[in-house]
């Protein structure tokens, strides 16, 4: 192992514009790693705190960088990963911030890889892992609190799980986001596009399933494996004075599990994340047991990657799927007991991008590691294919 020599943060522009935070770490050997921290703009509120980024950074540079130089070592995840939260001094992070906390945390695995010569995948899952591949979802129609103007549910993604390979699978779902946008051209919409690329019509919810569908079956065929799709409903943003707010439209708790139910069993779909507020674990448990052994029922506002709402979760049976985002919890070690929790206990674990991205790739990496079966990582824009992209390297044994 080897010491952290030096640690520096910046302000860089996320996707959307708007400023994160960079961090650069060398060691005493000569090992360098880089990390970055996204945001999200559809945030639970029980997710650790993300600081204005200069707020961030000074925190960080007072409470956490001393205690890191000269002091920790890279190929000691955990200690390092300790010390943020021993300076932090929080539950949340609110001191030093979320995203100086990540960013630092996904830095100093890269500078162990480095130093170990081994890519990142490898140092984190060891030895026995990177030989299976996550199934890739890709966002294709977009609407909630990533466009204006378009469907309340937020996210219509494609799934090809039939895809015999990560590179087809990569491929097929940029086919699904080019067929979509010509069938709403052919219905005379002009769409723009939403924070993670996804087309963002003014169409109805129905539309848009109708849209997904022959999107999905038109590329299936093209493709010769299955492509399934689904949702994120990002429902904890649609509910309002006890009911979940559709444009004019108004579904209670019992009518909301009856519409995504339905939904699942007349579309086959295959993954429907934040279906219902994300404080309700009964509503979750009522949709699970009835369609939970079908379709992948996520929890992402209802768990934000934390390991004790996950537990309670697991304990009152609900969803069967946790999204993982690191900057959620704020070191890489969170992360990674969340998602063996989940597979300890029967949930598939989805590693997810957030819609401010950059082009940091370090998730594609978290995913091999981890035998994640999914990664939500958009479809198209660079700040998305960035994964993808590294994700195909790493099949192809190059990253």
């Amino acid at each position: 192992m080897t010491l952290i020599e030096s640690v520096r943060l910046r302000p860089i522009l996320d996707s959307r514009g708007n400023k994160t935070v960079e961090a650069d770490i060398e060691t005493a050997s000569g090992g360098f790693g880089r990390a970055a921290a996204p945001s999200g703009a559809s945030t639970g509120e029980h997710e650790a705190v993300e600081r204005p980024v200069e707020e961030a950074i000074a925190a960080a540079r007072e409470h956490a960088i001393p205690r890191l130089e000269g002091a920790a070592y890279v190929g000691d995840q955990r200690e390092i990963d300790q010390i943020l939260h021993a300076a932090d001094g929080t539950e949340d992070f609110s001191e030093i911030g979320a995203n100086s906390a990540v960013a630092i945390s996904m830095a100093a695995a890269k500078a162990a890889a480095d130093v170990l010569g081994a890519p990142l995948y490898q140092h984190l899952g060891g030895a026995f892992r990177g030989r299976s591949f996550p199934t890739p979802l890709g966002n294709i129609i977009g609407g909630g609190e990533h466009a204006a103007e378009a469907t309340a549910i937020q996210e219509f993604l494609a799934a090809p799980i039939g895809a015999p390979s990560i590179r087809d699978a990569v491929f097929a779902n940029a086919a699904v986001h080019q067929t979509a946008g010509e069938l709403l051209r052919d219905r005379g919409e002009a769409p723009a596009k939403g924070d993670e690329g996804a087309w963002a019509p003014s169409i109805t919810e129905d539309v848009a399933f109708e849209i997904m569908a022959e999107a999905t079956d038109s590329v299936a065929d093209s493709f010769g494996f299955e492509i399934g799709f689904g949702l994120d409903v990002a429902a904890a943003e649609l509910y309002e004075d006890g009911a979940y707010q559709y444009g004019t439209d108004s579904k209670s708790t019992a009518e909301q599990i009856e519409y995504v139910a339905e939904m699942v069993r007349e579309y086959d779909l295959v993954y429907v994340e934040d279906p219902l507020d994300e404080n309700d674990f009964d509503g979750f448990a009522e949709l699970t047991d009835q369609v939970g052994d079908r379709t992948l029922i996520c929890g992402d506002d209802l768990f934000v990657t934390n390991t004790a709402r996950l537990a309670e979760g697991i304990e009152r049976g609900a969803a069967n799927s946790i999204l993982i985002k690191p900057n959620q919890i704020g070191t890489l070690s969170d992360t990674v007991d969340a998602v063996e929790l989940a597979q300890r206990s029967g949930y598939d674990p989805v590693i997810s991008h957030r819609s401010g991205e950059t082009e940091d790739t370090t998730i594609a990496h978290l995913a091999v590691a981890t035998d994640a079966p999914f990664i939500k990582t958009g479809a198209v824009g660079g700040e998305r294919t960035a994964k993808l992209n590294e994700l195909i390297r790493i099949g192809d044994g190059t990253s």
